[in-house]
């Protein structure tokens, strides 16, 4: 089933707050392998300019992936998540990610299209402080994996 042309351009509501813990940044920079103590020593932050930790430019994925799950699982918009991989990630950052923090976001539909069989969906996700101040942009394509394809 072709995935919903006219949710391209569909924009979701605003996501709850998430507040961002210094032992979330530090869980999540020893899960990616990153021993930088920025990411774990308030003084060593302060020593860059920064009021406390900040997290590695990746965490943006933590908030990204609990807003993203709003198109994921909207069943008017026909996505088998079944048959999904991850296309691509990227992020753009107007600044750290700072423990305290209390970000939301805002996913966007920007594009649906069909190649070789297969729906691919691209969204963006606008990551911004409660205040408004945005913080990251991350942008994800995901690939749903047409009824014929079974790798």
């Amino acid at each position: 089933m072709a995935l919903d042309q006219s949710y391209i351009g569909r924009t979701y509501p605003p996501s709850e707050p998430y507040e961002v813990g210094r032992e979330k940044i530090r869980e999540f920079a020893a899960a990616i392998g990153d021993d930088h103590p920025v990411y774990r020593d308030p003084q060593a932050a302060a020593a860059l300019g920064y009021d406390d930790v900040i997290a590695p430019p990746t965490f943006a994925i933590v908030v990204s992936a609990r807003v993203g799950a709003q198109v994921v699982f909207d069943e008017e918009l026909g996505l088998d998540y079944s048959r999904v991989v991850h296309g691509e990630q990227r992020f753009v950052h107007n600044r750290p990610i700072r423990a305290g923090d209390r970000l939301v976001g805002v996913l966007t539909v920007d594009n649906i299209r069909s190649a070789a069989g297969n729906d691919i969906l691209s969204t963006r996700v606008e990551i911004g402080t409660e205040a408004g101040e945005p913080v990251a942009t991350a942008y994800s394509t995901l690939v749903a994996r047409g009824p014929d394809r079974e790798s």
